[in-house]
């Protein structure tokens, strides 16, 4: 199953993108778009995990699962509010999983050189 994480992440990646860009204009299926890439990237955060010893990757880890929480939190807020409310939660789940993906990125880059 661990082989479909990337095509299953990029996927939901994708309709993450579509559906935040097409709320801008009120499209009424917008929030379906969204909320479905969400639970696909929230479902790979989910199930890859961390098994090493390492504090800093397992406290990375964990702010890209509370990300994932976020994104899903974001679909939450596109169907329910009726203002921009979801674009705050989005972006604090964008900063949270970017500086997640960069730090373990370069974490993992300097154990292979060790």
């Amino acid at each position: 199953m661990k082989k479909y994480y990337p095509a299953i992440f990029i996927t939901g990646a994708l309709l993450i993108l579509s559906g935040a860009a097409v709320m801008v204009t009120q499209w009424a299926y917008a929030p379906y778009l969204y909320s479905a890439g969400a639970l696909m990237v929230a479902a790979v955060q989910f199930m890859d995990g961390y098994e090493g010893s390492d504090i800093t990757m397992k406290r990375l880890r964990k702010q890209q699962v509370f990300g994932a929480i976020l994104l899903l939190l974001t679909g939450v807020f596109m169907f329910t509010t009726r203002h921009n409310e979801w674009v705050v939660c989005l972006t604090i789940a964008a900063i949270l999983e970017l500086y997640a993906a960069f730090r373990m990125s370069h974490l993992e880059g300097k154990e292979k050189k060790q």
